[in-house]
């Protein structure tokens, strides 16, 4: 769903790259460019054979991913002084981790319980600190200086991070990238004009959308997709 928003939330937006801080987009473009050919060349063509698979199967390892993520939530929700949420957040990793069979089957959502994402880059935001110059990530994508610098601790607070078998934790890492990158195959289409643009706008926005958790945000476009956008 995150990744979803990050493009549509665009159409529906008034910023313009123009109010994007990019004091690098020389480099930043070149390293998109970089990005573009790997995922043509590699990732895409994985990712669409990958979207042939069965949509229970796919959709079972979304929710195990989403699940993982869980504990990265309910810890930054604490930290931005919200305990209820956080409540949420940890109880839903606790019925999905368990009943859910390892966070293949959404348990929690089902028993009413809302799934939320918040990494530390947001909690970052919340506490004051500014985003600075947008930035492009080799392999990783579009960014900002805030949510960079915020990577390490976000990867200290994810499941993965403390597995002892590298194997098993690249494995997952590179299955969570394909399965990310197969939702995304939905809305290329939507792409239109300078991708480079287009990709940073709607990066810097989903970061605000996100931060005011979809509150007095405009999201007509959103709203007359539902359907098309609930996971």
């Amino acid at each position: 769903m995150k990744y979803v928003l990050l493009i549509t939330l665009i159409i529906t937006t008034n910023i313009s790259s123009e109010e994007v801080n990019d004091p690098f987009e020389n480099i930043n473009r070149a390293t998109f460019e970089f990005n573009e050919k790997l995922d043509s060349t590699i990732v895409k063509p994985i990712a669409q054979t990958y979207s042939k698979f069965p949509p229970r199967l796919k959709n079972g390892v979304t929710n195990f991913f989403n699940n993982l993520e869980e504990v990265d939530t309910f810890i930054n929700q604490f930290l931005q002084g919200k305990p209820k949420e956080s409540v949420n957040d940890l109880s839903r990793f606790i019925i999905n981790s368990t009943i859910g069979l390892g966070g293949f089957i959404d348990v929690a959502s089902k028993l009413g319980l809302e799934r939320h994402e918040e990494d530390f880059g947001q909690t970052l935001a919340v506490w004051g600190v500014g985003q600075g110059p947008y930035i492009m990530l080799p392999f990783l994508g579009p960014s900002t200086l805030r949510d960079t610098l915020s990577r390490p601790v976000s990867s200290v607070l994810s499941v993965t991070f403390h597995m002892t078998e590298s194997d098993v934790n690249i494995a997952l890492k590179s299955i969570d990238a394909l399965e990310t990158r197969e939702r995304l195959l939905e809305v290329e289409s939507l792409l239109s004009g300078d991708k480079y643009a287009f990709v940073k706008d709607a990066y810097v926005q989903s970061i605000y959308y996100e931060i005011k958790d979809g509150i007095n945000v405009e999201d007509e476009f959103t709203d007359d997709m539902d359907d098309f956008l609930i996971d």
